[in-house]
């Protein structure tokens, strides 16, 4: 890490003198009349300040790195906070429970100056109606003209009563998950790739019975665990199809999972079937930070599974290619198997907006958070967070940024999307192109495997319905409803066949009891009143 980030004309001197004005106020209020523009290049006048930058913390930084210290924590630091005058720290937030986390951090004040939610934290969390959010529509005029050409109306969706409380990022592509078989399994065994559920449950079969990875009876048939990169893929594909607007918004909850919508429990008794039929990992109620799916995947135990999308092609964790590493021609290929009752491959895509990002009211920051987001929202700088220095880690292919493949460049980029947090991926104008440009990301032999992985990911999709005004029950039931479901899911899968219906709708019981209920009323009276 001695080495210095660089960038080859990232930052225009000009738009920084713009941008980067001394003398403004930490707190939201307005700069003083007689403030001078910075100069780009040298240092602020006056006190340093400290910018505190929330950052996920994933668990899978390169030797010599953390999530808070690292190329582009530094790259950040020489090229934004030393020429301002600013100590840019970043505080790590945990991946697996960032949520909690996070209201953790706002309900005792010890809240970075930059955090954010990926649902909507206005309706969600209660944020801005309990004052705890700073209102950044003048901090935005001020010193986010970066940011408002590239949010453009987005803008717009972080306001709550028509105040602005968050900055929501863009998110270029909404596709959320994809599924993977071992398409070398199947040609071993001469079996088609499944197209309905039917044919997952014998091709399943196949693979516990006929052991086409000569695994000495350790496979895996349908890797899982107690993730929603594992569960929601297959609830979702039992939804039943028609469903009305008021049954979408009356019947979700901010959950995430379709626990009310009919076919969910259809769902749940089909993976309780594979379970008892010992066609999905066994301790999978153990593993909830897929840390044992992912060994089990790239050890080659695994025939099947779901992950996020793009994740088994990406340098890091490096799924595919640890797997074709450790297996002789194992080819791990993106599949759309799961059918409703119209026969459709229907799966949840994300909101396209991608994260909400808040300054809470207590910040004395708020204008050094939107300068910093304003100076990453300038295109070269996102340009070379999200790509990394032209001729080093990327070249131009047919005008896309390609991915240079070398272990520097691996470690460089592997937490280069966190960083940019104003946006997930970067648009290049197409959905074809984009997916062509997440591809070109990745080593060359998954290249065409994630296009297709993206494509499919877009095929039958369902937008999660949600209200512009908070469902309060939501707000105070959701953190223990997690643990509700996460119950009913591991007690109904692993129940004796002739025991599910009993276990499932005690479970289901307990769950509408412990705020399922109040919520589906709450939700029913917020359709009522947004119908009117």
């Amino acid at each position: 890490m001695g080495r210095k980030a660089k960038a080859k004309g990232t930052i225009a001197a000009a738009a920084l003198a713009g941008m980067l004005l001394a003398g403004c106020s930490s707190s939201g209020g307005d700069a003083s009349s007689g403030a001078a523009s910075q100069a780009a290049g040298s240092p602020a006048k006056g006190e340093q300040v400290t910018l505190k930058v929330g950052v996920f913390d994933r668990g899978n930084s390169p030797a010599g790195y953390t999530a808070t210290d690292n190329y582009w924590t530094q790259y950040v630091q020489e090229h934004f906070g030393d020429p301002n005058n600013i100590k840019v720290e970043f505080v790590p937030i945990p991946r697996t429970d960032a949520t909690d986390k996070v209201n953790v951090m706002m309900s005792s004040g010890d809240a970075p100056d930059i955090v954010f939610a990926n649902t909507n934290p206005l309706t969600s969390y209660g944020y801005a109606k309990d004052g705890g959010l700073m209102q950044l529509g003048q901090l935005i005029d001020q010193y986010g003209p970066n940011l408002k050409t590239y949010l453009g109306p987005a803008l717009e969706r972080g306001k709550f009563d028509g105040v602005q409380y968050a900055i929501p990022g863009r998110r270029v592509n909404t596709g959320k998950y994809e599924n993977l078989i071992r398409k070398d399994w199947l040609d071993k065994l001469n079996l088609p790739m499944p197209q309905t559920t039917e044919e997952v449950y014998e091709t399943l079969k196949a693979f516990k019975e006929k052991d086409p990875g000569q695994t000495g009876g350790k496979a895996i048939p349908l890797g899982f665990s107690l993730t929603a990169a594992s569960i929601e893929p297959i609830v979702w594909s039992f939804i039943q199809d028609g469903l009305t607007d008021e049954q979408r918004y009356t019947l979700s909850e901010n959950l995430g999972y379709p626990v009310l919508l009919p076919g969910h429990k259809e769902a749940v008794q089909f993976l309780n079937k594979l379970y008892n039929e010992g066609l999905m990992s066994p301790d999978f109620s153990l593993d909830k930070d897929e840390k044992q799916l992912f060994q089990d995947v790239m050890t080659g135990k695994v025939g099947m599974y779901s992950d996020n999308l793009g994740n088994a092609y990406n340098d890091t964790p490096g799924i595919a290619k640890v797997l074709t590493q450790n297996v002789a021609g194992a080819q791990l290929v993106p599949v759309d198997p799961y059918t409703n009752n119209a026969g459709k491959h229907l799966k949840p895509e994300y909101d396209p907006t991608g994260f909400y990002l808040m300054i809470p009211a207590s910040s004395k920051r708020g204008a050094e958070a939107i300068k910093y987001l304003d100076w990453m929202a300038q295109p070269d700088v996102l340009n070379t967070i999200l790509n990394g220095i032209e001729g080093e880690d990327y070249k131009l292919v047919d005008g896309l940024p390609q991915r240079i493949a070398s272990e520097e460049t691996t470690k460089r980029m592997y937490n280069a999307g966190d960083i940019a947090m104003i946006t997930q991926g970067q648009d290049f104008g197409s959905d074809e192109k984009n997916w062509e440009a997440a591809a070109a990301s990745v080593p060359e032999p998954f290249r065409k495997d994630v296009v297709d992985a993206y494509k499919m990911s877009m095929t039958d999709t369902i937008n999660y319905a949600n209200f512009t005004t908070p469902i309060e029950a939501e707000n105070k039931y959701i953190p223990a409803l997690q643990d509700k479901y996460n119950e009913l899911i591991v007690k109904s899968i692993m129940a004796k066949p002739q025991d599910f219906d009993k276990t499932y709708d005690g479970l289901m019981k307990d769950y509408m009891a412990s705020g399922g209920d109040a919520i589906e009323k709450e939700r029913k009276e917020a359709y009522k009143a947004m119908a009117q």
